[in-house]
Parts: structure tokens; C-alpha cells; sequence
């Protein structure tokens, strides 16, 4: 049987990444830069030669506009089956959806702990801090968070290697795809920080994952020469 395997993408950066806003479940559109971004992502994918059997993005917008750059990019526009799954949806912040990272990362959590920087937190603890200071009841617990996307991207293999096995692009969010390698192997998650149109690449087989690859820029980084040539 092929390999099954998971080319899980951050979307390309949107208005909110720029303005340094927590983006979790309010959305918004692409910039010019994180078009390009995710343009690049699709070059290089291509240019890669990796043959995709199936396309999976979250149901916000972000995901979806980038997924079509993707998509498009790599000529597989309505060639490959593509739906979208809320359970790899971002993280949701709760009243603190739309707040300014600053405020509540280095602000509200630190107090919330007493503690003088939030990346001592595990991302358990910045879980629970988030639903202990959300006012609207929408914040996930955990527990909740950690079994929709662990779940979300469990169906998405399980899929492809009742399928026979092969490739499927994924497009999801910072957050989710972190809470995934740390339910995975949580030393890697140390230090991380997951660029916009950053590949993590893990394996399925007999409902275990492996990790091939977290937060790699090649294929951007191959687009975004290929790009440049064709310009001069």
C-alpha cells in the first residue's frame, strides 16, 4: 500500500496576522503578501512533482482563499476532490477573538498565572487560561480543542488510506497545526514557530502519525525563485 501522508499548510497571512491580531474563529482575507506567499507555496509544491490525491482545508476563509491559490498554482483546480472540515478550524479565542496578540498573550495570560511570559505556558495551560478569561462561554477547554483536531486531522488520513494511501494538501491555522505536532511528540513543539505558508508533513499508518517535516519553507522558498526568474 502507498504511503499515506499529510502536507498540512499554513494559510498565506491575512490583515490580522499583519496587524498582530488573534485571528482564531473571526477571519480575514489574504494580503497582497499572503497571496503571494501561498503562490510561491503552490510553485514550489509543483515543482516538487508530489502527486495529490485529495485537497482538505478548514471552513474559514483564510483556508479556503488559500487553498485555491494552492490549488490553482499546482493545475489541480477541480481535478482532485476538495472539501472542508471545521475540525481543523483555528483555535477560538472567545471574547478575545479580534483582540491584539499583545493583549492577550503578553498581558492577560501572564496575569491570569502570574507569570512574566507566556511562552513558559504549555499549551494546555494557555488553553485553560483562554476559557477562564473568555467572557462569551465560546473558548474550548482543552480537552474539547485537543480531541476536534486531533480528530479532524485523523479523519483526513484515515480517508486517504482506506483509499489505498498517498498525498493529501492540507490548509490550516498556526495553533491547530501546533496542537497536532504536540499531540504527536510534544518536544516538538519547543522553540516553534510556524511560518505563513509553512509545510509539516506527517505519516499515517495504522492510526499512529509521524512526523516527516514541521514548519518547512522550501517549497516557498523554490516558488519564490522560480517567481523571480520569470520577472527578469
Amino acid at each position: 500500500m502507498t504511503k499515506t501522508r499529510l502536507y498540512i499548510a499554513r494559510h498565506g497571512k491575512t490583515m490580522f496576522n499583519t496587524l498582530g491580531r488573534a485571528q482564531g474563529w473571526s477571519d480575514t482575507p489574504l494580503t497582497q503578501e499572503g497571496e503571494r506567499g501561498v503562490q510561491e507555496l503552490g510553485i514550489g509544491l509543483k515543482k516538487a512533482g508530489i502527486d495529490f490525491d485529495q485537497a482538505v482545508s478548514s471552513d474559514s476563509g483564510r483556508a479556503i482563499q488559500s487553498m485555491g491559490i494552492i490549488l490553482d498554482e499546482m493545475g489541480l483546480a477541480g481535478k482532485i476532490p476538495y472539501r472542508y472540515d471545521k475540525r481543523i478550524r483555528e483555535w477560538c479565542f472567545g471574547s478575545f477573538d479580534g483582540a491584539y496578540d499583545g493583549d492577550l498573550f503578553f498581558g492577560v495570560l501572564p496575569r491570569v498565572f502570574q507569570i512574566d511570559d507566556f511562552r513558559k505556558l504549555s499549551l494546555m495551560e494557555m488553553a485553560e487560561g483562554i476559557v477562564e478569561v473568555d467572557t462569551t462561554g465560546w473558548a474550548e477547554s482543552w480537552e474539547k480543542l485537543s480531541k476536534r483536531i486531533k480528530e479532524g486531522f485523523e479523519a483526513i488520513a484515515k480517508d486517504l488510506e482506506a483509499a489505498g494511501g498517498g498525498n493529501a494538501i492540507v490548509v490550516s491555522h498556526g495553533m491547530t497545526i501546533t496542537t497536532l505536532i504536540y499531540l504527536i511528540d510534544p518536544k516538538a513543539v519547543e522553540e516553534l514557530v510556524l511560518d505563513n505558508g509553512s509545510v509539516t508533513v506527517v505519516e499515517y499508518e495504522e492510526g499512529t502519525f509521524t512526523i516527516k517535516k514541521v514548519g518547512d519553507l522550501s517549497y516557498r522558498q523554490v516558488g519564490a525563485q522560480i517567481l523571480e526568474e520569470g520577472h527578469e
